[in-house]
């Protein structure tokens, strides 16, 4: 259970599992919302102002990117996709439409909760104005200082290695595409470059993980991009 009352809007048109979702959520304390429509999804989101959207992407009148595209015209608020199409490129295109996570149908309660509170974590620390020292494991990247130390003794990044941290940092918990990750650290133009993020990936992984063959932090999502998990 969690102290203040967190609203949650479910958009998914299959009565079954809105339900399902609906019971998980309240019975750790989430103030849940209902839309079986696009559009009723777009009304809701506007008069209630959730904390979080849980979206369904194929709904009866629309792809639910089309949702994600509108709320992002006025809202950061987190958006967790639950789809039965498990391709990759379904991921991407929602991913990079602006969704933070996504879940593939059949899932679990237990997945399903652990994926609204990192969101919702994300969220508060982002609220709480981004603190000038970030720490995940033995890390601990200064964002003034613009410098990462593990118990104490500085790590030598590169300007590049760094820019990928502090991008994923900021977002902790959050997939983060190949794509944006091009765009946000190379520039429009890198598109199709995807090698170079694969390259400096394992590069940073050597210098910030335990063991970089398996990582701890900095997770792969396959085919897809990058979470970093605190």
């Amino acid at each position: 259970m969690h102290d203040s009352c967190q609203h949650v809007l479910i958009v998914e048109d299959e009565a079954e599992i809105r339900r399902f979702v609906r019971l998980t959520l309240s019975a750790q304390g989430y103030v849940v919302h209902e839309a079986d429509t696009l559009q009723r999804g777009l009304i809701e989101a506007g008069t209630r102002r959730p904390d979080l959207v849980v979206l369904d992407l194929g709904l009866p009148d629309g792809d639910g990117k089309e949702l994600i595209h509108d709320l992002r015209q006025w809202s950061a608020m987190p958006v967790i996709v639950l789809s039965a199409r498990s391709a990759e490129a379904d991921k991407i295109a929602a991913l990079d439409a602006g969704a933070d996570d996504y879940l593939v149908k059949p899932f679990g309660a237990g997945e399903l909760m652990a994926r609204v509170r990192a969101q919702l974590r994300r969220c508060a620390q982002q609220a709480a104005g981004g603190a000038p020292q970030m720490v995940f494991g033995d890390i601990c990247v200064d964002l003034v200082r613009r410098s990462v130390e593990r118990h104490g003794e500085s790590l030598h990044l590169t300007p590049i290695e760094y820019k990928l941290l502090t991008h994923l940092i900021s977002q902790p918990d959050r997939v983060i595409t190949h794509q944006q990750l091009l765009k946000a650290i190379w520039g429009p133009g890198h598109a199709e470059d995807t090698h170079y993020v694969r390259v400096h990936m394992a590069n940073l992984r050597k210098k910030v993980e335990k063991n970089p063959s398996m990582p701890r932090h900095l997770i792969t999502e396959a085919g897809i991009g990058y979470r970093l998990v605190l």
